[in-house]
C-alpha cells in the first residue's frame, strides 16, 4: 500500500502584498475577503477541490509563475472572459479552441480558465 495520496491537496502562489493578494482573489472568485490571514504571510482561499495558498513568504520575481500551474474551471468561457475583462484583468491570450484563456495577477503569476 502506497502512503502517498493519488490527489493534489493545495497549490501556492506567491504573492508580494498578502492582503491585496486576498482582496483580488477573493473578489474575481466572488468570494468575501474577509478570512484570516495565518502567521502574517498566508491565506488560504476558500475553494472546492485542490486548495489554493497565497504566500507572500515565497514571494520574489523569480518565483512567479510564468506558465498556469493550474486553471480554475467554468461552465461559460465566453461569459468567464468577459467577465475577467469587466474586472480589467491582464488576460494574455484570447479564448484558446472555443476552451481556455490566459490571464495574470497583479504580481505577473500567469494562470488559466478554462471550460471543463
Amino acid at each position: 500500500m502506497n502512503p502517498i495520496l493519488n490527489q493534489v491537496g493545495t497549490v501556492f502562489i506567491p504573492v508580494s502584498n498578502i492582503e491585496e493578494a486576498r482582496k483580488w482573489y477573493c473578489d474575481i472568485l466572488g468570494l468575501s475577503a474577509d478570512g484570516e490571514i495565518l502567521f502574517g504571510h498566508l491565506y488560504i482561499v476558500p475553494t472546492n477541490g485542490t486548495g489554493i495558498v497565497l504566500d507572500s513568504k515565497i514571494y520574489s520575481e523569480d518565483n512567479i509563475f510564468k506558465t498556469p500551474p493550474f486553471h480554475l474551471n467554468t461552465n461559460n468561457i465566453e461569459q468567464a472572459y468577459e467577465y475577467m475583462k469587466r474586472k480589467n484583468v491582464e488576460l494574455t491570450t484570447e479564448i484558446e479552441h472555443n476552451h481556455w484563456f490566459n490571464f495574470k495577477d497583479p504580481d505577473g503569476n500567469h494562470l488559466m480558465v478554462c471550460k471543463c
